[in-house]
């Protein structure tokens, strides 16, 4: 009963903090970690301490099945080569450095101050997601942090395996067996992913039911990762293989009234394992510290250490990147300016969180991992760290650098687009007239149909919001009807959901 309890009070402590999060415009993931620090803090709060399992198999699949969903496949193949740099090489120099450090300012031994660094290695793609999609950056810049914190973790999983294998077992490490490892996680996931994608996407061209496709868009990233990991690939590269995959081919599985139910349950679902899990990272630093023994009182200064090495790091990987990517394309010049925010959306979160919990307590010949609750405390704290300064300051980094998308540039590119696609439905129904295929009350019911819709585009265009803004007032004046009618007993409690749903649908439509 007291679980139960405790899982209650986190759902409503991170509704409420993510809902204040929304209606000031802070990072709900920095502002959830704030949270949960203070409610930890208090005086009387137990601890509370997370099994890797909660984190590995409940709540990391949806959230990476829904941050590859949203990523852009054209935009992917465009930023494929530096994604590749950043997930591998960053990756690699990232564990080295953060482990020389750890190394010389901790009480660390060499092989534990590296499996710190393999935990630590790469960005995290809940939080990177999370702190992004009101960012309003441009695509080509957000698939690159996306992507290269969704695959970046076949690279830092292969560290983190081998970084433990040694610490439990001070086993030789061959380059051969490493390269194997890294061929077996990345290639296996993709595989698999790939091979859930297709299986999904059979049987959701055969399904028109709402319901059951709610439960197998539920269920796919779930069955991705049990079965990765059965087969001991990687669950989180064969995720994001089958999100990529079934995000670029959702609009043609289904129709549009599932989709809208799709996008509904899946908002609802990552809003609430984002804000809960954010607060979790919160709540469970002050009793990891509570665990530590008065030998290890310097950990904040050593956890700080330890998030400057990662922050420098990145930054000493990015700016070249980006320079060298600039020269050979001919980019622009502000790309400075990207790569400032580029190097400053490395986040860390979940994923290190996950991998952290999941170091083994013993070696293999029974005797206590040493250090192992300094490592757990490092790596949180570092986690917290990164999602509190980097969290609240990159919104201001992207207004000031000057590369985020400007409200009027999305309304003009929207207006255009709809303007283009009435504009072929004319054409197309001009030549079934021609045809003689439909009559001609039809075709001009439809006409007016498509040319009102032309004209209200334009009229965005030219910047008339008149349209809009008495649009939005009528239909005040239906819902109010509406609800008029169903108080007077004149109509149904199903007629009255199925013309609000529809009052609703025509209002979304209208955009903000």
């Amino acid at each position: 009963m007291r679980s139960v309890g405790t899982v209650l009070f986190l759902v409503v402590l991170a509704t409420v903090v993510a809902t204040g999060a929304r209606r000031w415009r802070i990072p709900a993931p920095s502002l959830l970690v704030v949270a949960g620090l203070v409610v930890g803090l208090a005086p009387g709060v137990p601890d509370i301490h997370v099994t890797p399992e909660i984190i590995g198999l409940v709540v990391l699949p949806p959230l990476l099945y829904a941050s590859a969903e949203e990523m852009s496949w054209r935009e992917l193949r465009l930023v494929w080569k530096p994604v590749t740099v950043l997930a591998v090489g960053l990756v690699l120099f990232s564990a080295a450095a953060v482990g020389a450090v750890a190394s010389a300012v901790t009480p660390l031994p060499l092989t534990m101050a590296f499996v710190l660094g393999a935990v630590l290695a790469s960005t995290d793609p809940v939080a990177v997601t999370a702190l992004g999609r009101r960012l309003s950056l441009p695509p080509r810049v957000q698939v690159l942090v996306q992507a290269e914190s969704l695959f970046n973790d076949a690279t830092s999983l292969v560290l983190f395996r081998v970084a433990v294998s040694v610490a439990v077992a001070s086993g030789a490490v061959t380059w051969p067996g490493v390269g194997g490892e890294f061929a077996l996680l990345a290639g296996g996931g993709c595989a698999l992913g790939a091979a859930v994608a297709g299986a999904v996407a059979l049987i959701r061209r055969r399904t028109e039911d709402p319901v059951l496709e709610t439960v197998i868009a539920l269920v796919t990233p779930y069955a991705s990762y049990v079965l990765a990991e059965s087969l001991h690939t990687s669950g989180v590269t064969a995720v994001v293989v089958t999100g990529v995959v079934l995000g670029g081919t959702g609009q043609r599985l289904t129709n549009a009234r599932i989709r809208l139910q799709l996008h509904a349950v899946y908002g609802t679902v990552v809003f609430l394992l984002e804000s809960v899990v954010f607060s979790l990272i919160g709540l469970e630093l002050p009793g990891l510290i509570r665990d530590l023994s008065n030998a290890d009182g310097l950990w904040p200064l050593q956890a700080l250490a330890v998030a400057v090495t990662l922050m420098t790091v990145r930054m000493l990987w990015v700016f070249p990147l980006s320079a060298a990517l600039q020269r050979k394309n001919g980019g622009p010049e502000s790309s400075w300016r990207v790569a400032a925010v580029t190097s400053w959306a490395g986040t860390r979160g979940v994923v290190p969180l996950a991998a952290a919990l999941s170091i083994p307590l013993a070696a293999d010949d029974g005797t206590p991992l040493p250090q192992r609750e300094l490592v757990l405390v490092l790596a949180t704290s570092v986690v917290v760290v990164t999602l509190i300064v980097q969290g609240f300051t990159l919104a201001p980094l992207v207004r000031r650098s000057g590369i985020a998308l400007e409200p009027a540039h999305t309304r003009r590119e929207e207006a255009e687009a709809r303007s283009g696609i009435a504009g072929a439905g004319l054409r197309h129904l001009e030549q079934l007239a021609d045809l003689e295929a439909v009559p001609d009350v039809v075709v001009d019911r439809l006409r007016r149909q498509l040319r009102t819709r032309q004209d209200h585009a334009r009229e965005r265009l030219d910047g008339d919001d008149s349209y809009w803004e008495l649009r939005r007032d009528l239909i005040a004046v239906e819902n109010a009807e509406l609800q008029r009618l169903y108080d007077s007993n004149r109509i149904s409690e199903t007629t009255r959901r199925r013309i609000q749903r529809s009052l609703d649908l025509e209002e979304a439509g209208l955009g903000e």
